[in-house]
């Protein structure tokens, strides 16, 4: 199956250049139809239309992004140096504890299959 998400700069970068391999979602309607060897297109948010594709290479859910980050080695986020606390308060600014609180969170671990610009 095949899926389409849209990321911010820094992470889509990230992912580009191989330094993160484990994308951060909530564990919502749209993520729990996501399955291990689907492909995901992400989009960058920057308005360019660069594009890449990964494939799904595992999947693991948490109660909390705490735990997660807690569970996965901060360079598999390519969040090396950053604490903790502090992922999860960069996190916050994209999910509300309340939408965790709801859904759960997911971490996606991918590998990238091709890039696009557009």
């Amino acid at each position: 199956m095949k899926h389409n998400m849209g990321l911010y700069e820094t992470p889509f970068n990230s992912i580009k250049t191989g330094k993160k391999i484990v994308e951060v979602r909530l564990n919502d309607e749209i993520r729990r139809k996501v399955r291990i060897g689907d492909n995901i297109t992400f989009t960058k948010l920057s308005g360019s239309k660069e594009t890449l594709t990964v494939e799904v290479t595992e999947l693991r859910e948490f109660p909390t992004f705490r735990e997660m980050y807690k569970s996965i080695p901060a360079k598999d986020f390519d969040a090396v140096g950053g604490s903790i606390d502090e992922m999860v308060q960069q996190t916050y600014q994209i999910y509300s504890p309340e939408q965790e609180k709801e859904w759960g969170t997911l971490a996606i671990n991918i590998r990238v299959i091709s890039l696009s610009q557009h």
